[in-house]
């Protein structure tokens, strides 16, 4: 990983964007902050833009100055506690360093309600800004009774050591049945973020002020490349961005994924844009057991680089550092709308983003298309650009990820998800110009290191 460290070095961490709705020649639908100026040919457009404003004005940084942290780790020991779950420690990450703004800790009932009901938060001045899933902490009976009277609460990690102070409670119950219903649109068995994080959680919610006592580490040899919302608008900053598109992944990427994010590119230079930026921003926090773990991902993504795939002068590579709730529509909003707050004045949107297979039954628990349209209605989104796109497939005739052409299907393949791990698994190539070598190499030896067992089936992952 050493070499991508390099690329940052080489290449700083930022973000940036724009709002009113201006129409390109190209199909992209611009909203303003930014001027467009045409010359005497439609190509030859100017833009000029700063980055984006993060939801509410300004960027929320819950962390407590150094020079207070004693003192608040002191006053953090004198409290109730509650141990945080990892997908609660998740979430504190999420809320400290603003990618939630402008929520300032966990939800209190209000907030809580309107993010069920209506994907967003009315602000004190009116406005609305997009908040699509529940970023809540449960407690159970006796964590309930233990607080008491208290007005403030200790988080604390699995070893008991003080992460974060939760002041000027309140404490609400948890509808789980609703917010299941309500957030994944069913409540079939099997879900696996409900299984994980919601099924045993306990029957209340606590909400409140956060004060982070320091950043959350993971040392796990990849928080440098855990860039939060500021550091990104930094880097952004440092390169020029005069337009920063966001590409949200969980999954290794192949060559047409690669072939969207640079043909993104190609068409914001095409509509004057200088140099925009491509923040390549895989998702850090939970997953489900299928999934390739985030360490490898990050592997995969460095050979990507590495191999020139994908141009480390205009890429950033940074961790989300959300956990992944399988939530089709409703989720793809969360993603977005974070996005916006570290900079991103364009969202790349893909087929049936942030869904799953049906628990259940056998078909897709979304609509492929949902995602995409839900995005360009959305409240609280109007200032972001939604970039849908186009099919990538394999051509056979170029031997190579191509946009699919429908006048000759028979000349393409499609290789799923489930396919390309599937070969991997047996050590079987891709067809050449699927992926790049260095890249298929890791995640054929990711799959080599899951040791097969008595039966001679490799095992599932466990969950990031």
């Amino acid at each position: 990983m050493a070499s991508m460290a390099a690329f940052f070095v080489k290449t700083p961490n930022p973000s940036l964007s724009f709002p009113k709705t201006q129409k390109t020649h190209l199909g992209i639908t611009l909203k303003h902050p930014c001027s467009v100026h045409s010359a005497t040919t439609r190509r030859r457009i100017r833009i000029s833009c700063g980055l984006i404003d993060p939801d509410g004005g300004k960027l929320v940084d819950l962390i407590v100055e150094k020079s207070q942290r004693d003192a608040k780790r002191t006053e953090a020991l004198s409290l109730p506690r509650i141990k945080l779950s990892r997908i609660d420690l998740q979430w504190v990450h999420v809320l400290s360093e603003g990618w939630a703004s402008p929520l300032k800790g966990f939800m209190r009932e209000s907030e809580f309600l309107q993010t069920l009901h209506f994907n967003s938060l009315r602000l004190d001045d009116g406005s609305v800004v997009n908040m699509s899933v529940p970023i809540v902490l449960a407690v159970d009976d006796s964590q309930k009774a233990r607080i008491g009277a208290s007005t403030a609460v200790a988080l604390v990690d699995s070893s008991n050591n003080p992460v974060a102070v939760l002041s000027n409670i309140e404490i609400y119950k948890h509808n789980k049945e609703e917010r299941i219903a309500r957030t994944w649109g069913t409540t079939a068995p099997g879900l696996p973020y409900v299984e994980e994080a919601i099924t045993k959680a306990g029957n209340w919610l606590i909400g409140g002020d956060l004060e982070v006592i320091e950043p959350v580490k993971y040392h796990d040899g990849l928080d440098r490349f855990r860039l939060s919302p500021a550091a990104l608008r930094e880097e952004f900053t440092k390169r020029n961005a005069d337009a920063v598109f966001a590409f949200q992944l969980r999954n290794p990427v192949h060559n047409g994924h690669a072939l969207l994010m640079t043909d993104t590119r190609r068409r914001l230079l095409d509509i004057g844009y200088k140099n925009p930026i491509l923040l390549l921003h895989p998702l850090g926090g939970y997953t489900k057991a299928d999934d390739v773990p985030l360490s490898w991902r990050m592997k995969q993504h460095e050979k990507v680089l590495e191999d020139g795939v994908l141009d480390p002068e205009t890429t950033v590579v940074s961790i989300f550092p959300s956990p992944m709730h399988y939530a089709g529509p409703t989720e793809v909003q969360w993603h977005a709308k974070a996005r916006i707050n570290a900079g991103a004045n364009f969202y790349i949107v893909g087929r049936d983003p942030a869904g799953m297979s049906h628990p259940v039954e056998k078909r897709d628990l979304y609509d492929a298309d949902h995602g995409k349209k839900v995005l360009s209605m959305a409240p609280g989104l109007e200032r972001l650009n939604i970039l849908p796109f186009k099919v990538a497939a394999y051509d056979k005739t170029q031997n190579k990820m191509a946009f699919f052409d429908p006048s000759r299907p028979q000349d393409f393949l499609f290789i799923s998800g489930t396919k390309m791990r599937t070969l991997a698994k047996n050590k079987e190539n891709p067809p050449d110009g699927f992926m790049c070598p260095g890249g298929w190499k890791v995640l054929v030896e990711y799959y080599e290191s899951l040791a097969p067992i008595e039966n001679g089936k490799v095992p599932e992952a466990v969950p990031a």
